[in-house]
């Protein structure tokens, strides 16, 4: 009887012993015991709210109702958007969008939890300050060409006043830079004007070169006929002088003309039966003309040679006139003179016997009867 209740009591405190464990293992018991943190957290460990120690990621104890924890803090890199509204130099409202990214420093994790109460907010008024005080002091065009600097002076600037406070800024980005809607379009309506201007520049220059380059082509493919017409003429009039020296030591020289004629006239038919869009004949069209064009050839010839020759002896009888007419116009002139030079011969004489006086006449005066042209005395 005695084993039996002995056996009883040991069988109840088994059991009051297995009870207590499952309520310390799967029971409120448990997590007020022991907790877990996840990699890249880390949690704050607080006893009866003072500061504990820093709990690192794995499985963690505490004491049951006297310590707490705080909810996890992430220790990775997070993004902050933040999009400002400002104003530039020139009056233009835009919309910025900057994308802030930290982390917050394993070993200062005590410092970004307790020191900031709102460290988003926080990162957001710098963001706003800086931001707005750089695009105060630069136009549109040069806020779009400045967004990298925009950047970089957010960056710094969070970097040095979120440092203290554990956090660590690892790049901030200017996502864009949108003024407003009529804005925008106007910037596109100059740039459209600016690229057509310089579409039609270079379409013009374009042109221009093409009709220099076909005016240079003309201009070197007229020089190259001329010559290759002049080498023509020049090996033509060779041969018709060749030709014609031949004929004349054979003794054929009276009728040479005729035959260089008639040899150009087969020529020039050649010629035409080959071009068949040819419609114009320079030559008569029949060998029989051939003579009667070389008679005209001759006459027309010498009528130049006698028009030559009336013109060169008109030249001459013309000369002889201008000559003759030259000599007696000279005559004229010295006839002309010598009268002129008698006259005043003349005029000087009556001139000195007008003021001449007689020598045994009492008086200065000069008496009538000495004047030439008196009457006689009385």
């Amino acid at each position: 009887m005695e084993g039996f209740i002995l056996f009883l009591v040991l069988g109840v405190g088994l059991l009051i012993f297995l009870v207590i464990v499952a309520a310390l293992l799967f029971g409120g018991l448990r997590t007020s015991l022991m907790f877990t943190v996840h990699t890249q957290e880390a949690v704050i460990v607080e006893r009866f709210g003072k500061f504990k120690r820093v709990a690192q990621a794995g499985l963690n104890f505490k004491t049951p109702f006297i310590d707490s924890t705080t909810k996890p803090v992430s220790l990775r890199v997070q993004q902050l958007e933040v999009n400002i509204e400002s104003k530039t130099k020139d009056n233009v409202f835009v919309n910025v969008p900057v994308a802030v990214q930290y982390r917050i420093r394993e070993e200062q994790v005590i410092d970004a939890y307790y020191k900031l109460s709102n460290p988003e907010a926080q990162i957001r008024s710098y963001v706003f300050d800086t931001v707005r005080s750089a695009l105060s002091s630069l136009e549109l065009d040069e806020a779009f060409e400045s967004k990298d600097d925009i950047a970089r002076s957010v960056e710094s600037t969070l970097s040095a006043r979120m440092q203290e406070f554990g956090f660590n800024i690892i790049n901030t980005l200017v996502q864009d830079i949108s003024p407003d809607q009529r804005v925008r379009d106007s910037m596109n309506s100059i740039n459209a004007a600016q690229r057509d201007r310089v579409a039609a520049q270079s379409l013009a220059e374009a042109d221009k070169i093409k009709r220099v380059t076909q005016a240079e082509a003309e201009a070197e493919s007229k020089r190259l006929q001329g010559e290759g017409v002049a080498a023509q003429r020049k090996a033509i009039a060779l041969g018709i002088a060749e030709q014609y020296e031949m004929l004349r030591k054979v003794g054929i020289e009276n009728s040479a003309e005729q035959l260089l004629l008639m040899t150009q006239y087969f020529d020039t038919m050649q010629d035409v039966a080959r071009n068949a869009r040819s419609n114009v004949l320079y030559l008569p069209s029949n060998p029989g003309a051939v003579g009667s064009m070389g008679e005209e050839i001759r006459t027309a010839m010498l009528q130049s040679q006698a028009a030559a020759e009336a013109s060169q002896d008109a030249d001459v009888a013309d000369a002889e006139d201008r000559k003759r007419s030259s000599a007696q116009h000279q005559r004229k002139q010295q006839e002309a003179r010598a009268e002129k030079a008698r006259q005043q011969a003349e005029q000087r004489a009556r001139e000195a016997r007008q003021q001449q006086a007689p020598e045994d006449y009492p008086g200065g005066d000069v008496p009538p009867w000495a004047h030439p042209g008196s009457g006689d005395l009385g």
